[in-house]
């Protein structure tokens, strides 16, 4: 059976796209390559364009086949053995969802040891970390994987980015349309092609069935449900497990815990903390909870027209989760939405509001990006918001404020490397 697997995977046909992917870099060395992240974000076909890269692509196995469900860690020998009978000897593996395998990390270390090189795909953050950090602790290199970014959305519409100048008043008009449908629809690869709603209620019950529920033994799916719906309802408002129990109806703020790390570990949602120079603060402190995807979360969620500051501000996090910033929130005398952390200080302040033509909603920000930069020391601030610009000099302090689009068009490219060639891998 599982040589059946092997070749109706291998006659598989992927379909090519010139989406390169934003701040992805893979270091061509023997570090087993880990490419992590909510599921049908793009994972698979990276990994089929990495292999389609390669010399030796025919080492590759999906264990999200169903044919699969009782694979055990005993089994990956005979799989060696299978790949070696059929495809002569190899040095590369391609390995999708392969933590649906207990014990998979002592045979990828295997392969390691003995100067494979290896590539995987995983959709639990919790399961991953723990494996590798116990059986591959300094041989890998991870990979998170997020729907598609601004730029990606750009490139999926065909638009040529490097034509584009943002200070002509006919390509502004395209990058702000542009701009418009992409808050509306997110940025999960398949839905932007189909725009079937159906699409995302369905992944959305797959990840949250298979990834949650039965994967971390769940029986009240009702529970799970309604706190899903509140905190992406409630998206960038301060929450804490207490008050989130009393919303949904259990008793221990304990079990929301639980429910809301099985939701982050599926990629589902991410929390922010507060920053404090006190990690138990950190702990005790109200958090900020975050969507994975904004057309995901207007479809699971109850959102109206004042909720778009919100979901503004949730943009703004995923693309400083794609580029791997360490995000806290700021909250002293006032607060800032974003404070990013390099080594051991704060270096930057973020403030994300819809408008500020209001006045006392422009001085709320100000002074709030005002009470962070003066609590990090910090000379200069931004403030995104839909469609304003400006620079503001208050004291010795700038503030520069601009539309989210324009600050999500000027992220540079990154696509990812390998053999030291400027080759792009397209998702």
């Amino acid at each position: 059976m599982l040589q059946s697997v092997i070749s109706d995977q291998k006659a598989l046909k992927w379909e090519s796209s010139a989406v390169e992917r934003q701040h992805v870099s893979i270091i061509d060395d023997d570090s087993v390559v880990v490419i992590s992240g909510i599921r049908r974000c793009g994972k698979s076909t990276l990994l089929q364009a990495i292999r389609a890269k390669n010399k030796e692509q025919d080492y590759y196995l999906n264990f999200d086949d169903e044919r699969l469900i009782h694979f055990k860690v005993e089994d990956f020998q005979l799989l060696l053995e299978l790949f070696g009978e059929r495809f002569g000897k190899q040095t590369r593996f391609y390995f999708d969802e392969i933590q649906n395998v207990s014990g998979w990390e002592r045979f990828v270390r295997r392969l390691h040891d003995y100067g494979n090189k290896v590539y995987i795909t995983g959709s639990n953050a919790s399961m991953l970390s723990k494996e590798l950090g116990t059986h591959l602790t300094g041989r890998y290199q991870q990979i998170e994987l997020y729907p598609f970014s601004f730029l990606e959305y750009l490139k999926l519409k065909g638009t040529d980015l490097h034509s584009l100048d943002y200070f002509n008043t006919d390509d502004k008009v395209v990058l702000k349309a542009a701009f418009n449908e992409y808050f509306k629809l997110g940025g999960f690869p398949a839905f932007l092609k189909s725009k079937n709603t159906e699409y995302l209620k369905s992944l959305y019950e797959g990840v949250l069935y298979r990834d949650v529920m039965v994967r971390n033994g769940i029986t009240n799916e009702q529970e799970i449900l309604e706190l899903m719906f509140f905190v992406t309802s409630n998206t960038s408002k301060l929450i804490s497990y207490n008050s989130l129990a009393k919303v949904i109806g259990v008793k221990n703020a304990t079990t929301v815990k639980q429910y809301l790390g099985f939701l982050q570990d599926a990629y589902m949602l991410s929390i922010v903390p507060k920053y404090d120079v006190s990690v138990k603060k950190q702990l005790l402190n109200a958090k900020k909870v975050y969507g994975i995807d904004l057309g995901l979360m207007r479809q699971i969620s109850f959102q109206h027209s004042e909720n778009q500051g919100q979901l503004l501000e949730n943009l703004v996090f995923l693309e400083l989760k794609r580029q791997a910033k360490t995000i806290y929130y700021h909250h002293n005398k006032l607060a800032c939405d974003f404070v990013i952390k390099e080594k051991n200080s704060i270096t930057q302040a973020i403030q994300v509001c819809w408008s500020m033509h209001d006045n006392k909603t422009k001085q709320r920000e100000i002074n709030g990006l005002l009470d962070a930069m003066t609590a990090y020391h910090l000379k200069e601030g931004l403030i995104l918001t839909e469609d304003e610009s400006d620079s503001i000099l208050i004291e010795d302090k700038k503030i520069n404020m601009m539309p989210v689009w324009l600050w999500l068009f000027k992220t540079k490219l990154n696509p990812i490397k390998d053999d030291d060639k400027d080759d792009d891998y397209a998702c």
